[in-house]
């Protein structure tokens, strides 16, 4: 850990720097200018396509083609650095606006590249948060496609492997933390990949959105400019290109309703992985599971003897303040007031910080199922004590016969507070007035094939 990440207020940038950091391409304010020069030339040069009759001649006379201008454009964002973003912040400290010095930092390009007679079209029409709206979703969109997403695959690629490992391990089920009917150790994964998978089918169904539609949403500059030219058709086209969808109508931002649903269905994600972090932790407190050990690794700084689930305490935490983040912008980001407040621009800027305690926890949670070694002594012993649990399916076979209050007369044997073994269940079916062909398939259950499906 070098000293900058000692020195850090936030784990993010501290003690999990290095499970934080490819969200930096996305989230830090590098990105932020990054794509906001992205945004604002791509607009450009979609002007530039209609054309605008005043860039019908773009490029006329510096000896460049139109593309080899527009390829050269593209390139101080393709190509932006550290240090050229930090030429934007210095404009900053003289504007004291983040998105004009953006301006001004391409309108810079633009003189270096000999095109200065256009670069009045640079931010033509719009207002600050056309750009912002846009940029953001694009940098959320790229984050959960190329981070968040792979790394939740591959969780899901392990529970597949687990499930399919351990389909045909019987174990016993607990309901209110009581012995209950008994289940599948692969079945129970299932469940978690199931309920994984649908959340992850929703989220891949709601769009991006982005606000393009000048000072308070209804594109008057553009129109008082060019009173003949479709601008919300340009305007819902041009948002597409970048892979988002406009919203619309909007006020001077965003409405954020749909972002509000991406984070929503992104805490449910983080809500179904504690809930398997609490039931794997569970099945290690109860002996189902052991841990695989690392020799140098010390549990507990006064018991020798210990090999804590961290791995999964530590994911739980972290998806918990994540989920923490993610609801308050949720519940926040579409309230705003009039056309207009400056809260929505603060609080986007944290966006990153419910992702990186996503990846801290992926990480933490690949790990402890990793280190998983299933225990199936300990699994058929809680079954060996626990024969009363077949309880149910006697009483249902002697409902089936029709045989006098088979429920009570169950809950007689199996609730007096002596151990029901299998010796118990033997002599039970022994006693009962039934033909013999019922008592063979009462015989026949045991805590092992009573499974269902």
């Amino acid at each position: 850990m070098d000293n900058f990440s000692l020195m850090a207020v936030s784990p993010i940038d501290g003690r999990y720097a290095s499970k934080a950091a490819p969200l930096r391409e996305y989230f830090s304010e590098f990105a932020l200018i990054r794509n906001r020069v992205r945004v604002e030339i791509e607009y450009f040069i979609a002007l530039c396509s209609i054309p605008l009759p005043q860039l019908s001649n773009f490029g006329e006379g510096t000896g460049k083609t139109r593309e080899e201008l527009f390829a050269a454009l593209r390139d101080i964002y393709r190509n932006l650095t550290p240090e050229e973003a930090s030429r934007v912040k210095e404009i900053e400290k003289v504007t004291n606006h983040d998105v004009k010095a953006v301006e001004y930092f391409i309108k810079e390009h633009f003189k270096a590249l000999e095109i200065t007679p256009w670069q009045e079209f640079v931010h033509f029409g719009l207002t600050s948060q056309d750009i912002n709206n846009t940029s953001q979703p694009i940098m959320l969109k790229e984050a959960l496609e190329n981070e968040y997403m792979p790394r939740l695959q591959e969780i899901l690629s392990i529970l597949r492997a687990d499930a399919l490992e351990w389909k045909d391990v019987t174990m016993l089920a607990r309901t209110h933390g009581q012995p209950a009917t008994p289940t599948r150790m692969g079945k129970e994964i299932e469940v978690f990949i199931a309920r994984l998978e649908e959340q992850i089918r929703q989220l891949s169904q709601l769009t991006y959105p982005a606000k393009f539609g000048g000072a308070t949403g209804n594109m008057n500059a553009h129109k008082i400019a060019y009173p003949d030219i479709d601008w919300p058709s340009f305007a819902d086209s041009f948002v597409s290109s970048l892979g988002l969808k406009r919203s619309c109508p909007t006020t001077q931002i965003e409405h954020y309703d749909n972002l509000a649903a991406i984070f929503d269905c992104m805490r449910r994600i983080n809500t179904i992985l504690i809930d398997l972090c609490r039931d794997v932790w569970t099945y290690i407190s109860m002996e189902y599971f052991r841990q695989k050990v690392a020799k140098n690794e010390v549990g507990s700084s006064a018991m020798p003897h210990k090999v804590n689930p961290i791995d999964f305490e530590n994911a739980e935490g972290n998806l918990g303040m994540a989920d923490a983040v993610l609801t308050f912008l949720s519940m926040k980001l579409p309230v705003s007031r009039l056309q207009r407040d400056l809260t929505d621009s603060t609080v986007l800027r944290n966006v990153g910080v419910p992702f990186a305690h996503c990846l801290i926890s992926f990480a933490s949670l690949k790990k402890g199922l990793g280190k998983l070694i299933l225990n199936r002594e300990a699994i058929d012993a809680d079954l060996h004590r626990n024969w009363a649990v077949v309880a149910e399916a006697l009483q249902t076979i002697l409902r089936r016969e029709n045989y006098p209050n088979p429920y009570e007369t169950l809950k007689n044997l199996t609730r007096t507070g002596a151990a029901i073994d299998e010796d118990t269940i033997a002599r039970f079916v022994e006693s009962l007035d039934v033909p013999e062909k019922v008592k063979e398939e009462l015989r026949a259950v045991t805590p092992w094939n009573y499974t269902g499906f």
